[in-house]
């Protein structure tokens, strides 16, 4: 039942995820995404490609009584994304569609929040994966501005847009934000004096608050990579293995935690 798959420990171990062994493997990417997210208590969640569950799943981790859809075109994984909130006992229906082709009971909804992290590279300015379930994951087939216009669709007003992509396609993203305003970019620099790779991008549908450009958010410490294991930054560690809410947006400072999670490592 488990051929092909790994159980990975997410959050310090708070979430354990199945995953494909091979091919498309969730990174940091789906945990900063919902770290990102402005969800609250009791408020309803919608991702658009949900993978394996990792951003929906953690951001469930966070924010306890949230109502949360993911929708994921691929039958095989979205059937893991089903087995993980089940394993993990949290809150994730998984519909199997494409985003675009949403049953009827989706379309008729209005969701607080949509989070996504479409696929980032334009295959017709890259090549694809031999991997069929990698190329989904990261090439994209479906245009960007068609998550966008989705998204858009989907939010109830004053709901919030969260997503995250590469730094080059934020022309793009801020173009296709039809309806949506009070926008903030949250850069992401691997390293200190780096430029940043990925955004991080939140909108409101109905806002009015002027563009807001944070400064980058830095990864990992240092220059360069020099010992084995992570090198991330205490803020950014704290993301990943004590599921706090992403630094910056407005939110507060960093503070360590004086009581850590005695889970899985």
């Amino acid at each position: 039942m488990n051929d092909g798959l790994t159980r990975d420990a997410y959050l310090g171990g708070r979430l354990t995820l199945w995953q494909p062994a091979r091919g498309y493997r969730a990174g940091i990417d789906p945990v900063l995404l919902a770290a990102a997210c402005p969800a609250g208590p009791g408020e309803s969640v919608l991702e658009l490609g949900c993978g394996v569950g990792t951003a929906a799943l953690c951001l469930a981790v966070r924010v306890e009584g949230l109502r949360i859809v993911g929708l994921e075109r691929q039958p095989d994984i979205a059937e893991i994304a089903r087995r993980n909130a089940i394993d993990c006992d949290l809150p994730l229906e998984v519909i199997t569609c494409d985003l675009q082709a949403a049953p009827p009971h989706v379309r008729q909804r209005s969701f607080d929040h949509v989070i996504a992290n479409p696929p980032y590279f334009r295959r017709d300015e890259s090549h694809a994966s031999g991997h069929a379930q990698r190329e989904a994951a990261m090439g994209e087939e479906t245009p960007l501005s068609a998550w966008l216009s989705v998204a858009s669709r989907r939010l109830a007003p004053r709901g919030w847009l969260t997503l995250i992509h590469r730094a080059e396609r934020l022309s793009d993203i801020l173009g296709g934000l039809a309806g949506l305003g009070s926008v903030e970019v949250q850069p992401l620099a691997p390293r200190e004096g780096r430029e940043a790779r990925l955004v991080i991008v939140r909108a409101r549908k109905g806002g009015r608050a002027p563009l807001r450009l944070h400064a980058p958010l830095v990864l990992h410490k240092g220059s360069h990579h020099v010992t084995d294991g992570d090198d991330y930054t205490p803020a950014v560690s704290a993301v990943l293995r004590q599921a706090i809410a992403l630094p910056g947006f407005g939110a507060a400072p960093y503070k360590a935690d004086t009581k850590p999670f005695k889970g899985l490592m």
